[in-house]
C-alpha cells in the first residue's frame, strides 16, 4: 500500500510500471468505489501500459478530512499525486464523478492531460435538488438506504443476480464507503458544471456510454461528446454503470481501439 500526504490529506494511491516508458493510464473512481473496481480492466489491458489509481478523498483507504468536498478538490489531489510521482502527462479516464474531475483537473492543468476517456458521465450530472435529497437521505437513514436503488442504477438485471460474486462484492463496495466522503462527494457533483469548460477542450476525447446505464444515460454522455471538438462517442452493449465490472473486456477495447487513433509521444 502507497500513501501521499500533502497538507491535511492523504491520499492511498497505487503505481505500475511506471518508468517503463509506456503511455500512462490516469484512473479516476466513481462515486462509491475504490481503486479495486479497475483490476479487471488493467488485467485485459495486458503490458502496453502504465497504470496510477487512486481513492478518491473520502473513499477507500484515503482520509476523509472536511466533510462537504469540490470537484477542484478532487483534481488537485490527482495533481498532487501526478506531480509526487513525476508523471507530465497521461490519459485521463474518469468514470461518473471520475469523468467529472477528469474535466476540471484539464481546466486546470491540460499540460498534464494526453488524452480524455469520460466513461458513463457528462458536462453536469443531476440537479441540486437531487443531490441535496440524497444527501439528506444519508443523514437520515445511513448510507444502507441507498444500497439497492443504487444497484439498480449501476447494472444491469443480468448482473445483479444473487448467485452472481462480482455484484455481492460491488454492494459491498458501496456500503463500505464512508458516509461523510460520500455525502461530501455528492455536494461536489451538485456543484460540478463544465459545459462552458467541456467546449474549450482540445485533446482527444473518448466518451463512453453503457446501453442500459441507469444513472448517466447514453443520451447524456452524448450530449458531452457532442461539446467536445475533438471528441468520439462509443456505447457498450448489455452494460450499466460501472463498465469495468460489468463489462470489462468491450470496456478495455473500446480504449484500446481510441487509444490507436491518437498521436505517439
Amino acid at each position: 500500500m502507497h500513501f501521499l500526504r500533502f497538507g491535511e490529506n492523504v491520499i492511498h494511491y497505487r503505481a505500475l510500471e511506471l518508468g517503463s516508458g509506456r503511455p500512462v493510464i490516469a484512473f479516476i473512481n466513481s462515486l462509491g468505489t475504490d481503486l479495486r473496481i479497475w483490476d479487471a480492466v488493467i488485467e485485459e489491458l495486458g503490458h502496453e501500459y502504465a497504470f496510477i489509481l487512486h481513492d478518491k478523498r473520502g473513499h477507500g483507504l484515503s482520509n476523509v478530512g472536511r466533510s462537504s468536498y469540490s470537484i477542484d478538490d478532487h483534481a488537485g489531489d490527482l495533481i498532487a499525486l501526478l506531480d509526487h510521482l513525476g508523471v507530465k502527462s497521461a490519459i485521463m479516464w474518469g468514470l461518473s464523478i471520475g469523468g467529472l474531475i477528469a474535466q476540471g483537473l484539464y481546466a486546470r492543468r491540460p499540460d498534464l492531460v494526453r488524452a480524455l476517456v469520460l466513461s458513463n458521465t457528462a458536462h453536469k450530472i443531476g440537479t441540486a435538488e437531487m443531490w441535496n435529497a440524497r444527501i439528506d437521505e444519508i443523514a437520515a437513514d445511513g448510507l444502507a438506504s441507498l444500497v439497492d436503488p443504487v444497484m439498480d442504477r449501476w447494472f444491469t438485471p443480468a448482473f445483479r443476480q444473487p448467485d452472481n460474486a462480482a455484484y455481492a462484492g460491488a454492494r459491498n463496495m458501496l456500503s463500505q464507503q464512508p458516509e461523510a466522503g460520500y455525502s461530501g462527494t455528492c455536494a461536489a457533483i451538485c456543484d460540478a458544471d463544465f459545459t462552458e469548460e467541456a467546449a474549450r477542450i482540445t485533446v482527444p476525447a473518448l466518451c463512453v456510454a453503457g446501453d442500459q446505464d441507469g444513472s448517466t444515460p447514453p443520451a447524456l454522455v452524448h450530449s458531452l461528446a457532442n461539446l467536445i471538438p475533438a471528441s468520439r462517442f462509443v456505447t457498450i452493449p448489455n452494460c450499466g454503470h460501472i463498465p469495468c465490472l460489468e463489462q470489462p473486456r468491450a470496456y478495455a477495447q473500446a480504449v484500446s481501439d481510441f487509444r490507436q487513433t491518437l498521436p505517439e509521444y
